[in-house]
């Protein structure tokens, strides 16, 4: 197992600065996730540590080892890309071995590995097949197989998952994970997928435009968010602009489009300060009659949306809409459209951040 070490990071295509002065420790066995949308550096990094692109400035480190100026083949990284990268005129053991062939691994070590890899990903019958004739998920396991077969320090795996069928990408990135936690391999995994980030991850990477935002494990960056754009940009949420009124002993009273919001924070806020009340929808409390407390609103339904296990509804209150999700519904008296109804959010539950 190898600690990668990613040191004031900085690359710049032309007059583009893709990556600003990044920094980033991925421990032994470790599955960190770079997470962010398109355009933000998430690719570009990935293929800094791998090799492929030589930073304009910063380190990489395999454990105490500078890597930055080794070619990929020499640092000895398993890569799975997006598009798979599959030759199509080869038979998949073709392809398997074709890094280990480049390696000068002997023959007999060859088949040996290809065929603890194949039993190891379920594909042992298609080492016959060519790419044409295997599936997506098949196709994805192959890469895998191919990244793997050379027994790499460093799994780095770019949108590995983003051409296949949702249910076929739910049931892979769960043999991706097992897999990796089976064979303890430090690995770094892009996407811009949210809940494949929060499935998947020891630790996630928050990016945005060239920056690491936040890194932490996926509940802290779920229900602690560092900022406005982590808290956005993760599941649904609920943001709303506010002005702080006033403070005391970590509670922060927060006037807002909808009305006053009590909020407990460990941030430090000045009265007159402008900021966030963040909360989740599942956190927002249906109520079954009018209340005086803290934080009770009503609304009217403007939206309903029925996803199975969930129900996802849309409340506006003073023309300001507001997320709401109700579980297990068929224990729950489900309001209808215009139907006036009454919320209640919980002051532990909602985050301010500055603005």
């Amino acid at each position: 197992m190898v600690r990668v070490s990613v040191r004031n990071l900085w690359m710049r295509f032309g007059d583009v600065t893709a990556l600003k002065n990044i920094s980033l420790e991925v421990n032994e066995g470790e599955l960190v996730t770079l997470l962010g949308p398109s355009g933000c550096g998430k690719t570009t990094l990935l293929r800094i540590i791998a090799g492929l692109y030589k930073p304009t400035s910063g380190r990489v480190y395999f454990d105490n080892e500078d890597v930055t100026d080794k070619p990929p083949w020499e640092r000895n990284v398993g890569l799975v890309f997006q598009d798979y990268a599959l030759w199509p005129h080869m038979t998949v053991f073709d392809n398997i071995v074709y890094g280990l062939k480049r390696r000068g691994v002997p023959k007999s070590e060859i088949n040996e590995r290809v065929e603890n890899v194949s039993s190891l990903l379920g594909i042992s019958e298609l080492l016959k097949r060519y790419p044409h004739q295997l599936s997506g998920g098949q196709q994805q396991r192959v890469a895998l197989a191919r990244a793997l077969v050379i027994n790499p320090s460093v799994l780095l795996l770019d949108e590995p998952l983003s051409n296949l069928d949702a249910k076929i990408r739910v049931n892979v990135r769960t043999e991706i994970r097992k897999l990796q936690k089976k064979l303890k391999i430090t690995t770094i995994y892009v996407t811009h997928d949210q809940e494949e980030a929060l499935v998947l991850s020891d630790r996630v990477a928050v990016m945005r435009m060239g920056e690491v935002e936040q890194v932490g494990t996926p509940f802290e960056v779920y229900y602690n968010p560092g900022s406005a754009y982590v808290a956005d940009f993760i599941g649904q949420v609920n943001m709303l602009q506010g002005e702080v009124r006033s403070t005391r002993e970590g509670e922060v009273l927060l006037e807002t489009a909808i009305g006053p919001l009590l909020a407990r924070s460990y941030d430090a806020f000045q009265p007159g300060s402008k900021a966030y009340a963040v909360f989740r929808p599942e956190y927002v409390e249906v109520l079954r009659e009018p209340s005086d407390d803290f934080n009770a609103f009503q609304g009217v339904v403007d939206v309903i949306q029925f996803l199975g296990n969930m129900v996802r509804v849309e409340v506006r209150i003073n023309d300001v809409p507001l997320k709401v999700e109700i579980h297990k519904p068929l224990n729950f008296k489900l309001p209808q459209v215009e139907e006036r109804i009454y919320l209640r959010v919980p002051p532990e539950h909602i985050r301010v951040l500055s603005r």
